[in-house]
This record gives structure tokens, C-alpha cells and sequence, in this order.
């Protein structure tokens, strides 16, 4: 018998079906955010989750079997449910959003009198300054992504060496454009214009915006375009720009592997170098020692090239743009992570520090 599971509404066991008016209300909320507000569907599938449990919550402790019972002590009651289930502040945070988001469309139509959402306090997130790697550690991982490309392809080994330029053109154009992942996984053949080398991608909300991309990168696709993807392309393929090993679309789950094994090659490489006394000798072996490339994600390249951008010149307003975003405060965060790594180096290197 399989052991009864806590679940998000703070209830044990399985989950009942909710009674008729609130179902259809928690159907009627979901085609809103995916047809109204466009939202992406991990935004859509996590707000579902957590109405759903709002539901369930009110009704197995509030008795409410209809939108129009919904009221402010519900609302509170389910989050203080969560929070003593030991929900973390950032779940508790997105909860809390949800649960208004959902009054809010509950009053426009009709089923609340009042909405109770607006004096919902939640707790709000703690901001988590982003893993940024320094610029040796991408230089290392893009050069050595392009010395397997080349030596596959020299070896004549056709599978593995469009597997590499499909990585080497995956880690550069996430360098260059700090897109997410989700939008490179979903960029067709010929999506990337190299006269202009720009990239467009359609991103949160399905936003369309046009992304400028560098010549290494321009390159590195284009390559794998010609030489890496038909070797890989198969019925499957369709119009998809990156492919996985049987050929159809290249998913973010395994756009994640790719880097985090790209990151550990690099690291490998660097240490082979290190023992074979290949790569420098003296001081030099232990300062490329010093700078080992520490594993990261795709994100953690689109907050990387975020601070780079930062770090280089670039204002604010252009960043924001690049990277999509919605507010010029979610951008903000990489002002501070770079001057925590300006503080770092002044530490590091001043005598009065």
C-alpha cells in the first residue's frame, strides 16, 4: 500500500475531485492565463497546482464549495498551512501571487463580491545574487568545445563531431544572446540571421524580440547548420534548429545535460593540461588551476552574460531589452553581482582593504 503523501493544499492522501462550480471555476482560471495572459506554460502549470490546492484547502477545511465563499481568512489560513508544512519563502512568495492573481479574475467575473486579494500579505523571496562565471572560465569552455568539434571531425567520426558543433553552437549562441534555454530549444533552422546576426526568439508571454549575437557565435551555428545537423536530421527533425541524438527537437532538459557536460570536459581538460605539463609550467600551471571552471546551467550563462554585458560598458535599458525582461528591476540584480565581484577583487588586491 503506498504511503499516504502531504499534499501542496496541507491535506495527506489522495486528492478529491472538487465539487462542480469551483472546477469549472479552476478551468475557466487556467484557459485565462494561457489564452488572456499568455503566460509560459510552466507559469500556467504551477498557478493551476496551486488554485487547485487552494480549492481543495477550502473545501475540506472551510467547507466552501463555490467561488463566492473564497474570503480573506481562507486565503490566509492556506498559507499558513503551507508555511507550517515548510514551504520555502520563494514557494510561499508565488503562492501568495497565485491566490490573488485568481480573486482578481474570480471578482471580474462576477463570483466574488469583494476581492480579498489585494490585503494578502506573503512573505517575499529572498534575492539570491545569480551564479556568474568569470570570463577565462567561458573562454576555456568555448575553446574547448571547438577543439572536440575539430577533432571529431578530423577523426572522422561524423556522429560525434556534429554532436559537438551542436554543443559548441548551443554553450555560443547562449554566450552571445543570454536567451534562455527554452527560447534556443525552440528556434527553427534559419532563425538566426547571420547578414545582421541577430536571433529571434519568442519569449515569456509570447513576446517576440530580436537579440543581437556575435561573430563566434554566427559562426559556431553556422557550422552545425552545414556540416553538424544533417548528420542527425531524420523525420523527426521538422524545422528545429537544434537536434538531440535521434534527431528531434532538442528539449531543455537535454540542453541542461549539454552544459553541465561541456563545463565538466572543460574542467577536465584544464586539469589534464595541468598533469602533462601540456598547457604551461611553473606559476602558470597553478594560476590556471586557480581558475577552474565551477559547473553551472544554461541560466547560469544567461546571468553570466548578463553581468559581462554590465561589466563592458552597457546601460541597463539594453540589457533589460536582451534578456526579455519585463521591468528594468529584475535587470537590477546584476548591477549587484557586479559590484560584489568589484568588492571581491578590491579585497583581494588592495593593501588596506
Amino acid at each position: 500500500m503506498a504511503t499516504p503523501q502531504a499534499r501542496a493544499d496541507g491535506a495527506v492522501g489522495p486528492r478529491q475531485p472538487l465539487p462542480e462550480a469551483l472546477g469549472a471555476a479552476l478551468a475557466a482560471f487556467r484557459r485565462h492565463l494561457d489564452a488572456e495572459r499568455a503566460l509560459s506554460r510552466h507559469t500556467v502549470r504551477a498557478y493551476h497546482g496551486d488554485i487547485q490546492a487552494l480549492l481543495d484547502y477550502a473545501r475540506a477545511n472551510a467547507g466552501i464549495d463555490e467561488p463566492a465563499g473564497l474570503d480573506l481568512n481562507t486565503l490566509r489560513g492556506w498559507l499558513a498551512s503551507q508555511h507550517q508544512a515548510g514551504a520555502a519563502r520563494a514557494t510561499l512568495a508565488r503562492r501568495g501571487a497565485a491566490a490573488r492573481a485568481f480573486t482578481s479574475f474570480a471578482h471580474r467575473q462576477g463570483w466574488l463580491a469583494a476581492d480579498p486579494g489585494p490585503q494578502l500579505g506573503t512573505p517575499k523571496a529572498h534575492r539570491v545574487l545569480p551564479q556568474v562565471l568569470r570570463r577565462e572560465e567561458m573562454n576555456s569552455v568555448l575553446a574547448d568545445c571547438e577543439d572536440r568539434a575539430l577533432r571529431d571531425f578530423a577523426a572522422g567520426q561524423r556522429t560525434a563531431a556534429a554532436a559537438a558543433m551542436r554543443d559548441a553552437a548551443v554553450l555560443e549562441l547562449l554566450y552571445a544572446s543570454a536567451i534562455r534555454v527554452s527560447e534556443l530549444c525552440e528556434l527553427d533552422a534559419g532563425g538566426l540571421d547571420a547578414g545582421r546576426r541577430t536571433v529571434r526568439v519568442l519569449g515569456k508571454g509570447r513576446k517576440e524580440r530580436v537579440v543581437p549575437v556575435g561573430v563566434p557565435a554566427v559562426r559556431a551555428v553556422a557550422r552545425w547548420e552545414e556540416l553538424g545537423r544533417p548528420v542527425l536530421a531524420n523525420s523527426r527533425s521538422g524545422t528545429a534548429l537544434f537536434l538531440g541524438a535521434r534527431g528531434g527537437r532538442l528539449d531543455p532538459r537535454t540542453a541542461r545535460r549539454i552544459v553541465h557536460a561541456r563545463l565538466r570536459d572543460a574542467n577536465l581538460a584544464d586539469l589534464a593540461g595541468m598533469l602533462t605539463g601540456e598547457a604551461a609550467d611553473g606559476d602558470q600551471q597553478v594560476a590556471r588551476g586557480a581558475q577552474a571552471v565551477r559547473d553551472a546551467g544554461p541560466h547560469a550563462i544567461r546571468h553570466t552574460a548578463a553581468t559581462h554585458l554590465l561589466e563592458g560598458g552597457a546601460d541597463l535599458r539594453s540589457v533589460q531589452e536582451m534578456l526579455g525582461h519585463s521591468s528594468p528591476a529584475t535587470t537590477q540584480i546584476y548591477t549587484h553581482v557586479s559590484a560584489e565581484r568589484l568588492k571581491a577583487s578590491y579585497r583581494q588586491a588592495h593593501p588596506r582593504a
